[in-house]
């Protein structure tokens, strides 16, 4: 189990990514192993990766976890700009391009995905990459279970208390969320009504149908060369043992470990043994991973236009 670090406060940043768009990050930059860069799922944003951030920065490295682009603090894309995934990819591509050097990537459900896609585009972006419960390709039948969820209150919810209601209703192996928490979450309309921090938009146009990119996304698997470790959850609505045993056949050099209790919320469910997982992989990563970082960011990446 990973000794809880000290909550020392992260640094909120505004960073300009692709296409124009600014997200919001927090970051510690005090570290001297190396960048770790996190990559939050669908619907999610940056706070999911605070207690891993901070246990990592606590063993040296510098952290840095955004919200993407229609989520959280970060921009929604204006009216007239359907969301696509070549958007949250060249995202991706710009914050890691502009790292003291190439970070580890860890990466829940979407940002994995998109994390594939970035690396297979720009090899050497990632020093290794960290796919928490997602392979290319996926049970279709669990998406939909979620994305269910996520649009079953169009009108949002009454109050903080509502909502943590429906979120324990939903995941009953989970310590009821605090009102505190779900500030993270959920965002006050101005007219007494608590909304899901994230663009409506983004089911229809990025989230619907996403199983046609399966193909795509396994070719981009087969082109990654960098290490990589997945790390699944055993009761996951996503991910299988099929699911997995042909993004071990594409990606041959990868490695995997089960979290046998956790859902496809792992690091959720079970940050202490999350955590724990990816502390013991980067510790056996080559020791160029533990350099000093140069004092100034090159600039490596041509995708911010």
């Amino acid at each position: 189990m990973v000794t809880p670090p000290p909550l020392a406060p992260l640094s909120s940043l505004r960073l300009d990514a692709a296409h124009g768009a600014v997200l919001a990050a927090t970051a510690d930059t005090a570290g001297r192993r190396g960048p770790i860069l996190f990559a939050h799922g669908f619907g999610q944003t940056r706070h999911a990766w605070n207690a891993s951030a901070r246990a990592l920065a606590a063993h040296g490295f510098q952290t840095l976890a955004y919200d993407a682009r229609g989520h959280g603090d970060s921009d929604w894309n204006p009216a007239d700009l359907p969301y696509h995934g070549d958007q949250f990819a060249d995202d991706l591509i710009v914050l890691a391009g502009e790292q003291s050097r190439p970070p580890v990537l860890v990466a829940a459900s979407m940002g994995g995905l998109f994390g594939l896609l970035a690396e297979s585009r720009w090899p050497g972006l990632f020093s290794a990459m960290v796919l928490v419960d997602i392979t290319p390709r996926w049970d279709t039948a669990g998406v939909e279970r979620i994305l269910s969820f996520m649009t079953a209150h169009p009108q949002g919810f009454a109050s903080l208390a509502e909502a943590a209601d429906v979120i324990a209703a939903y995941l009953p192996h989970r310590p009821r969320k605090s009102e505190d928490s779900l500030r993270a979450l959920l965002r006050e309309d101005g007219h007494g009504r608590w909304r899901w921090h994230w663009d409506p938009r983004l089911v229809a146009e990025l989230a619907r149908d996403s199983e046609q990119h399966q193909d795509a996304l396994a070719d981009a698997a087969r082109k990654v060369k960098c290490p990589l470790l997945l790390v699944s959850g055993g009761r996951s609505e996503l991910v299988n043992a099929g699911t997995i045993a042909d993004f071990l056949a594409l990606a041959p050099h990868a490695s995997h470990v089960q979290l046998p209790q956790a859902t496809h919320m792992l690091a959720g469910d079970d940050n202490d043994a999350f955590t724990a997982t990816v502390l013991n992989y980067l510790d056996v990563l080559p020791p160029a991973l533990a350099a000093t970082s140069s004092a100034e960011p090159e600039h490596v990446t041509g995708v911010r236009s």
